[in-house]
């Protein structure tokens, strides 16, 4: 169903396309962009890349992909994607049905969903549909990355399991972490008041941290401005402050 492709890390001609697709390159210092830079090429040699049948993943994808996932690693280490091994890309979203239970015992519906994106459990593949990473490469003010989504649930499996609280969390950033995120999470899941994060973050605590994830590396001002709390959370799990590289 797959086809491998050989490894390579990064040339010197990518890095205009680097520059390109990092959400918030401008706002980085040199320091910054010389660490991204190396840990998109280390991602590119440790990854085992593949396609899905019938498309061609060529290395202008794999580099895009790479820069983008070695952003939220900026502040940690590389290790954080211990749980990522194979990188599976399709050329487009896929429509699933889902079956839940339904509002009387004995009786179940069926929904659909369009994934642009699936993070296996455990060490299995990360899967990234090519039009969605296009897409919001190119719409970076909508707050959408699935790129650094499916990357977050991947940091989120460091203890196995998906649950919205990362296993390299210290001890004093834990409770705070569980506190913060918690409270707007529930508020989210009741409709109380605007929190910054797209419906789809209400689905579970896991799809949580993916989509706060995505949303303070993209569109930071507005999570800090909206969730201060939450922003404060992130910043400290991250060892990064993006708004403050925007407003600075």
């Amino acid at each position: 169903m797959f086809r491998r492709r050989a490894r390579r890390g990064l040339a010197d001609s990518d890095l205009a396309l680097v520059a390109r697709v990092v959400p918030g390159w401008r706002h980085l210092n040199d320091d910054q962009r010389n660490i991204v830079i190396a840990d998109a090429d280390q991602l590119l040699r440790r990854f085992r890349w593949e396609a899905a049948r019938n498309f061609e993943l060529t290395d202008n994808m794999r580099v895009q992909i790479a820069a983008q996932a070695a952003l939220p690693i900026l502040g940690l280490d590389p290790g954080a994607y211990a749980k990522v091994g194979t990188v599976v890309v399709r050329p487009t979203t896929v429509r699933r049905t889902r079956v839940s239970d339904g509002p009387v015992p004995g009786v179940v519906e069926e929904s659909s969903m369009y994934l642009a994106g699936e993070a296996d459990e455990g060490d299995g593949p990360l899967v990234l549909a090519w039009d969605s990473v296009v897409s919001d490469t190119n719409h970076p003010a909508r707050g959408h990355n699935v790129v650094i989504h499916e990357f977050a649930h991947k940091i989120d499996l460091l203890d196995n399991g998906f649950d919205g609280t990362p296993a390299i969390l210290d001890p004093g950033q834990r409770l705070r972490w569980i506190a913060v995120c918690t409270e707007v999470y529930e508020r989210l899941r009741r409709g109380e008041q605007p929190t910054g994060l797209r419906d789809y973050a209400a689905t579970n605590p896991a799809e949580f941290f993916a989509v706060a994830t995505e949303t303070f590396f993209t569109v930071p001002v507005e999570l800090a401005g909206s969730e201060p709390d939450l922003y404060a959370v992130l910043c400290d799990f991250y060892g990064q402050d993006p708004a403050s590289r925007v407003v600075s």
